[in-house]
């Protein structure tokens, strides 16, 4: 199928719009979106509750994650075995996790399994109950991965580098927390966090699968139509931090390592940023496309000095950050460096050409439909939708949005948001 073609005739019917996509506002503020697929008889559930880590104390933080992984380790109906057997006897599968301004959950069954997904999703939601023993099981496994983290360059790097770039912002801190603060959080700060923070105002529940799509949401409403959490605290995205000023270096010492990790970049756009699409584009040219584009092709393929080298664009509702990592011998931490942010400067100065914008075009385009084959891909597009408001059309719109950009709005955007005299260097290793 050519680009051209996905947003014409039936090819636009085919991607999710508002003609198949079933969307309704419960009253207690739970927002359900669903959209049929009968190619295979499984429905999966994707969404999120608006309780993240930006809402931790300085002195516990983690405690969203702590609490997120606490969810399904016992509820008043079900212990931890009982929950995952009930899934297990019927192939189900569910799991929750903690970001910074939401916690999210995911879900797959047969669609006669449905009921029961929802229902077992309601219970970790909603009465959870943070059993002693399973607590301190969890604080042990999360213990363990900050010690895995310890001695990661490019965790460490990355810690690195949001605590310079987000410096007196909440992003600054680490979703997991450090060591002490776990040790910190007792069994009545999960039940505190939970009870103030989990709540159905600002919830999204996307379904699709083999199921009429407002039968699908009139299965969630039954379900948990009826939550309600009157003292619920809201978490909203957090402003943006103070601008950099020049460039700051900074490295993490870890003894013994035979690599070194770098992360160099400053702010980026938020996704709802309307000139995301088009920092998007430019950064596929700059970090991602074929061999990871021009950084990956003058650091590594070109000059080998690295391992990997590529640039990444991480935007939410909150402040973003425009980067490139590249891993590398501890010997060649300067040279890459310098190589990095030579094409940094490149690519302010010119932007991309003619013949990159068009490359990319076609990648964005030709694997969206790629990205909408499974349920869990129609999941996704269907939380981008309503996460970043982005209108039930969007992705009908998609493919004319994408051809519609210019090699000046490329380079518009790279200079507004990439000063090469103004960044965060960022690297751990020996």
């Amino acid at each position: 199928m050519s680009p051209q073609r996905i947003t014409r005739g039936g090819s636009r019917g085919s991607l999710p719009g508002p003609e198949n996509i079933h969307r309704e506002v419960l009253p207690n503020g739970i927002t359900v979106l669903a959209r049929s697929n009968f190619s295979s008889p499984s429905v999966t559930i994707s969404g999120y509750i608006k309780s993240g880590s930006v809402l931790d104390p300085d002195a516990k933080l983690g405690l969203a994650d702590f609490t997120a992984s606490g969810l399904m380790r016992g509820t008043r109906r079900h212990s931890f075995d009982a929950l995952y057997n009930a899934l297990e006897s019927v192939g189900a599968s569910m799991g929750l996790d903690s970001g910074m301004n939401t916690t999210g959950f995911h879900g797959h069954a047969l669609v006669e399994d449905l009921p029961l997904l929802v229902r077992l999703l309601s219970e970790a939601l909603r009465e959870p109950i943070f059993p002693s023993k399973e607590v301190e099981k969890l604080r042990h496994q999360l213990l363990t991965g900050l010690a895995v983290r310890a001695q990661d360059t490019a965790d460490m790097a990355d810690m690195v580098f949001d605590g310079v770039l987000y410096r007196g912002h909440p992003y600054a801190r680490p979703e997991d927390g450090y060591p002490k603060s776990i040790k910190a959080i007792r069994r009545e700060d999960l039940v505190r966090f939970h009870q103030a923070t989990f709540g159905p105002a600002g919830m999204v529940i996307v379904v699709v699968g083999a199921i009429e799509p407002r039968r699908a949401a009139a299965v969630v409403r039954r379900t948990l139509g009826s939550w309600k959490n009157a003292g619920q605290r809201g978490c909203e995205a957090p402003g943006d931090p103070r601008p950099l000023r020049a460039t700051i270096q900074r490295h993490h010492r870890i003894a013994g390592k035979v690599q070194a990790d770098i992360i160099i970049g400053t702010n980026g756009p938020r996704r709802t940023d309307p000139h995301w699409l088009a920092a998007s584009l430019g950064n596929s040219v700059l970090g991602q496309f074929g061999m990871m584009g021009r950084v990956g092709k003058s650091v590594r393929e070109e000059s080998g000095l690295a391992y990997y080298a590529y640039s990444n664009l991480s935007s939410g509702l909150g402040p973003g950050a425009w980067t490139v990592s590249a891993g590398v011998s501890p010997a060649n931490v300067q040279r890459a460096s310098a190589l990095i942010i030579r094409e940094l400067k490149r690519f302010v100065k010119s932007g991309v050409t003619r013949e990159e914008l068009a490359d990319s075009k076609a990648n964005f385009v030709g694997r969206l439909p790629l990205s909408l084959e499974s349920n869990a891909g129609v999941a996704s597009a269907l939380l981008n939708i309503e996460r970043y408001q982005l209108g039930l059309d969007y992705y009908q719109r998609y493919a004319e949005r994408v051809q519609s950009i210019t090699r000046a709005e490329v380079l518009e955007v790279a200079r507004e948001f990439i000063d090469p005299d103004r960044l965060v260097v960022a690297t751990a290793g020996p």
